[in-house]
């Protein structure tokens, strides 16, 4: 069972506004999923962490978020993340075992990997028609600055976003995840301002206020220190995958007869793969035929 929670905050006054996530669980079950390289888990880690922080804002329950990264030299290619409006995650790397690459400091490095140039797709999806697209340029591939500059160029939201994976040294095993979010709302003055800039420079990174034993809520308290601070909703959240058999057939549906006979391999089978979860969905010739049925009922 997930551990891993989000928490919404916001100052007295409405300037401010603060959202933590540990996302321990969620990375590491993601990592397992898709057998990630080293660089690749901190990759997926930071935008499935930013995915669950940005789902978690959306107001209507059965809207969800969709973020996609894309560097123009990418070893990841895309790397994809999902989040519902609860910040329940799900995702995936084009090339979960790219090589990983060392920064002189020791830190993995996440923009050799992503891409320094390219691509940082939104797509929010309301459940209710077109969805809202966003696009902007990458700014640096290490993920947290692209989010940050995302919520400037896009949305004009002053925002601050810190995103965190650290890995064990030995056998490459998630030990921490985690994101923090700020943004200053119509109601920030230049003292405001100033004072959230001044605990920003202080903060010190996300996995290290982690491993401190520091609970989400007292990382939202250091990015708003000297504020009053309410708390908006506290909830856990996990990596959930929303594929199911009756999906693939509605794919399925979609393809002529012809289609979807050949679908079946030189075994009789037809087998659909979840990117997100790796589940296998499988059909036999028999089932095949039956869609085909179902189809010329609709």
């Amino acid at each position: 069972m997930s551990k891993d929670r989000i928490i919404r905050c916001i100052t007295s006054d409405g300037a401010v506004m603060a959202c933590a996530a540990d996302t321990t669980d969620i990375v590491y079950t993601g990592a397992k999923i898709h057998l990630t390289s080293p660089v690749a888990t901190a990759a997926l880690g930071r935008l499935l962490t930013a995915a669950s922080i940005m789902g978690a804002q959306l107001k209507q329950e059965d809207a969800s978020i969709t973020l996609r990264i894309k560097g123009d030299e990418s070893e990841t290619g895309a790397v994809i993340a999902v989040s519902d409006s609860q910040g329940n995650v799900r995702g995936y790397v084009q090339n979960p075992d790219c090589p990983t690459e060392y920064y002189q400091n020791g830190k993995l490095n996440v923009a050799k990997a992503v891409g320094r140039t390219g691509i940082l797709n939104v797509m929010r999806d309301y459940g209710t028609g077109e969805p809202y697209l966003g696009q902007v340029q990458l700014v640096s591939g290490e993920i947290a600055e692209d989010i940050t500059n995302y919520y400037a160029t896009s949305e004009q939201i002053p925002t601050v976003c810190a995103l965190g994976v650290l890995l064990d040294k030995e056998d490459h095993q998630v030990l921490l995840s985690g994101g923090l979010l700020i943004q200053l709302l119509p109601g920030a003055d230049d003292s405001t301002i100033d004072r959230i800039e001044k605990n920003v420079s202080e903060l010190e990174p996300m996995t290290t206020m982690l491993a401190k034993g520091m609970s989400i809520k007292e990382i939202c308290e250091t990015a708003l220190k000297g504020f009053e601070v309410e708390v908006l909703d506290e909830m856990p959240i996990r990596y959930a995958c929303s594929c199911s058999r009756e999906k693939v057939i509605n794919a399925f549906i979609t393809l002529s007869d012809d289609e979807i006979r050949s679908l079946a391999d030189e075994k009789g089978y037809a087998e659909a793969v979840c990117h997100f979860c790796k589940k296998r969905h499988r059909f036999s010739k028999l089932q095949l035929e039956q869609i085909i049925k179902q189809k010329s009922q609709k």
